[in-house]
């Protein structure tokens, strides 16, 4: 039987995914972000598609801001956009 893999939504699209083939970003419990390449850092995550035209959105919009409900850094948006495919 094969193992099925976790799926997650982008919070852009609203489409549903693979964990794996989305970036997730994090907000830790002492209010740092990170670009999260493994999945396994611990805090709040929002998961984004890597096609450019959501990484385009989400730096236009600011919707990490929304996501997490407070001011995210904009060095987030610039790392998140480099993952773009």
């Amino acid at each position: 039987m094969n193992k099925k893999s976790p799926q997650r939504m982008c919070i852009i699209c609203r489409n549903m995914f693979d964990k794996k083939q989305l970036l997730r970003i994090v907000k830790s419990k002492d209010g740092q972000f990170a670009v999260d390449l493994t999945g396994k850092l611990n805090g709040r995550g929002a998961y984004v598609c890597k096609n450019s035209d959501c990484l385009e959105k989400i730096k236009k919009g600011k919707l990490l801001n929304k996501a997490f409900k407070c001011q995210v850094p904009d060095e987030i948006y610039d790392e998140a956009s480099k993952y773009a495919q």
